[in-house]
C-alpha cells in the first residue's frame, strides 16, 4: 500500500477535511481528531497536524498538498492606492483544479513584479476564464468618501464588497486569503456591522507571492488601473501616469494649467502630497 506522510499547516487542514465530507469520517486513533478510511483511501490528522495518506486514492489526494498551491482558494488585491492620479482598484479572485489547468501556463506573478505589456497581455484572457469580481472607485467617488474615511477604511470596504460579490457565483472554499493591508480587527472594525460582511478570510503579508489566487486579482485589479489611466488620458487628450512622484506633479500642474483646479477632484486623490505641493 503506497504511503505518504506531510506535516501541513491548519488551514490546509481545513481544506482538506472539507474535500473528504463526502466520505464517512471514522473515530480517529489515539493522538489523532480525524479519519476517512474506505477502500483505497486512507487518511489519519494527527493533532501535531501530521497527516498520513494510505492507498491509491489517497495519494493523489495528497499530491495536491505537496506543491505550493492548494485548490480551491480565492483571493483579493488592489492597486490604484499609491498613485496620484486613477482610482482605486480592488478584485477577488477564484481557482480551482479545473481553472487551474486553463491558467497553469502563464507566468502569474503579483502585479508590481510583472511588466504593464504583460499584464495588459493576459489580464483580458484571465477575465475571461477565472471566476473574478471587480470594484473600481473612481477619483470623484474617492474624494468624496475620503472626506470622512481613511483609505484603509476603503480599502477593508472594497475587498469586503469583492468578496460578497464573489460568493454569488461560486461556492467561497475554506482557503480564502486578503493581502493584508491592516490587521484583521482592525480591518473588521472598518466594516458597518449593520450591513453584510464576509468573515471566512486568512489574513496574510505578501499574499501574492503565496497564493495564485491572489496573484491573479492583482493582475485584474491593476489591468482595470491601466485602463481607467487610459481612458482619463484620452478624455483629457494628455499623458495621465501613475505614480505619486515627480512625473505626477509635473502631470498634475499642466492638468491645472489646461482644465482648472477644480477639475482636479475628478482625476487624482486629493490627500495626497502631490496637492500641497501644486500650492
Amino acid at each position: 500500500m503506497s504511503v505518504v506522510s506531510l506535516t501541513l499547516t491548519k488551514q490546509q487542514i481545513d481544506v482538506l477535511k472539507e474535500s473528504l465530507n463526502k466520505y464517512n469520517d471514522i473515530i480517529p486513533p489515539q493522538y489523532a481528531n480525524f479519519k476517512i478510511a474506505e477502500p483505497h483511501l486512507n487518511i489519519t490528522v494527527y493533532n501535531s497536524n501530521k497527516v498520513v495518506f494510505q492507498g491509491h486514492k489517497a495519494v493523489e489526494i495528497a499530491q495536491k498538498y505537496m506543491s505550493k498551491q492548494i485548490f480551491p482558494q480565492a483571493g483579493s488585491d488592489e492597486t490604484g492606492n499609491g498613485s496620484y492620479f486613477g482610482p482605486l482598484c480592488v478584485a477577488a479572485v477564484y481557482i480551482d483544479d479545473e481553472i487551474y489547468e486553463k491558467i497553469k501556463h502563464l507566468k502569474i506573478d503579483d502585479s508590481k513584479a510583472t511588466t504593464d505589456a504583460y499584464i495588459n497581455e493576459i489580464a483580458p484572457y484571465l477575465r475571461e476564464v477565472v471566476p473574478h469580481s471587480l470594484v473600481v472607485l473612481d477619483n470623484t467617488k474617492y474624494n468624496q468618501i475620503q472626506k470622512s474615511l481613511n483609505q484603509n477604511a476603503m480599502k477593508a470596504m472594497l475587498h469586503n464588497q469583492v468578496f460578497l460579490k464573489l460568493s454569488e457565483h461560486v461556492k467561497m472554499p475554506a482557503l480564502t486569503v486578503i493581502d493584508q493591508f491592516t490587521p484583521k480587527q482592525t480591518y473588521f472594525n472598518y466594516l458597518d456591522a449593520n450591513k453584510p460582511i464576509y468573515h471566512d478570510l486568512k489574513f496574510e503579508t505578501k499574499a501574492e507571492s503565496k497564493y495564485l489566487a491572489v496573484a491573479a486579482a492583482s493582475i485584474i485589479a491593476r489591468y482595470a488601473f491601466n485602463q481607467a489611466l487610459l481612458q482619463l488620458s484620452d478624455h483629457y487628450g494628455m499623458s495621465i501616469p501613475s505614480g505619486a512622484g515627480k512625473t505626477a506633479d509635473e502631470a498634475a500642474r499642466a492638468f491645472i494649467n489646461r482644465f482648472g483646479e477644480d477639475e482636479l477632484k475628478h482625476v487624482v486623490k486629493l490627500h495626497f502630497a502631490n496637492t500641497k505641493r501644486l500650492k
